[in-house]
C-alpha cells in the first residue's frame, strides 16, 4: 500500500492532466487497481520462480525428494492478486478523488 501511495503522489500531476483532458475517477481508479495487482502478481511470480529453483536446488544437492504442487501455485497467484487488489484499492480512490485543477498545481 505505501508503494502505491507513493506511486500516487509522485504522479499527482499527470493524474491531473488525465483528469483535465477528460479522464473520469473510474479510470483513474482501474488505472491504479491495474498496476496495484499486476505489481502484487509479478512479486508473487518472483516469488514461485525463487520457491521453484530453491526447492530443486535442495533436491539436486541434499538428494532429498520434491514435489510440485499446482494448488499451492495456484493459491499463491490468487493470494497475490486479492492482495494487490485490497491494499490497492485505497490509493487508487485517493487518486480517482483529486481535484484535477488542485493536482496540475502540485508541486
Amino acid at each position: 500500500m505505501n508503494i502505491m501511495l507513493v506511486s500516487v503522489t509522485e504522479r499527482t500531476r499527470e493524474i491531473g492532466l488525465r483528469m483535465a483532458v477528460g479522464a473520469r475517477g473510474r479510470d483513474i481508479l482501474r488505472q491504479f487497481l491495474v498496476e496495484a495487482v499486476v505489481l502484487c502478481l509479478v512479486g508473487g511470480g518472483l516469488g514461485i520462480a525463487l520457491g521453484r529453483g530453491g526447492s530443486y536446488l535442495v533436491q539436486l544437492i541434499l538428494k532429498w525428494p520434491i514435489e510440485n504442487s499446482p494448488g499451492a501455485i495456484a493459491a499463491a497467484v490468487v493470494v497475490s492478486a486479492t492482495v494487490g487488489m485490497i491494499f490497492g484499492y485505497y490509493p487508487a480512490w485517493r487518486a480517482s478523488r483529486l481535484d484535477p485543477i488542485e493536482a496540475l498545481r502540485y508541486e
